[in-house]
């Protein structure tokens, strides 16, 4: 069965032109040109995947929106902003929101498509059976790769996509120093330091909602991260 992707976008040339590239891809295209319409379809049905414009006709943060209530209806659905708004602060306002991408549209299609698939294939892992090997365990910490799940002393935390191959690059390895490079290639991203350190910043937080005193992602200035066992 194809692929669903969601496209919330309310300019209608680039709308089509995207509605036609990823067809021919395979996927089957559900296309929303304003808030309300994409957020009453989502409320009936999830897609496999969403990409949102963050201005959406009259509103100028509508994409925001609807990323909040897709992250709401789902904790794991892959949602890329795909947007003319090429600055940080929209871009660390995306990642907060629970975007797992954030991309500029003067990137190529065939870039574009890479990280679509990227997105897919780490999603697929939740329907692989599970194993002893899917499971790291370091500490208080408990990750299950099969269900992409994240115990923190015997504690739930919900994770983006993204947030969650970032967390399993650093504690796989408890100790061990991982570099920027090295928890783009993990987590199948291309971005800058600034989104890195958005991500981070943003595990870090859910971790601390739940734990006041939790310090185990260290910041090992001019290499990377690495986790720090209790």
């Amino acid at each position: 069965m194809s692929k669903r992707i969601a496209l919330v976008e309310d300019d209608q040339a680039l709308r089509e032109n995207y509605i036609s590239a990823l067809t021919k891809q395979g996927y089957e295209v559900l296309p929303y040109a304003n808030r309300p319409s994409a957020e009453q379809a989502f409320a009936e049905k999830l897609p496999d995947l969403a990409i949102i414009d963050i201005g959406l006709e009259d509103e100028i943060d509508g994409g925001f929106a609807v990323c909040q209530q897709l992250r709401s209806l789902s904790k794991t659905l892959p949602i890329i902003f795909f947007t003319a708004r090429d600055n940080d602060y929209d871009t660390i306002c995306g990642l907060r929101m629970g975007a797992d991408d954030y991309l500029t549209k003067d990137i190529s299609l065939p870039h574009l498509l890479a990280r679509i698939a990227a997105l897919f294939r780490r999603t697929a892992l939740l329907g692989m059976p599970q194993q002893q090997s899917d499971t790291v365990q370091t500490g208080d910490l408990v990750m299950d790769t099969n269900r992409m799940t994240v115990g923190w002393k015997t504690q739930s935390i919900e994770l983006t996509v993204t947030e969650f191959w970032m967390l399993h690059a650093i504690a796989k390895y408890s100790g061990h120093v991982k570099s920027r490079q090295q928890l783009m290639d993990e987590s199948k991203m291309v971005v800058d330091d600034t989104t890195i350190t958005s991500h981070i910043k943003r595990i870090r937080k859910k971790f601390m909602q739940i734990d006041h005193d939790f310090d185990c992602i260290e910041t090992v200035y001019g290499m990377g991260y690495r986790w720090k066992s209790l």
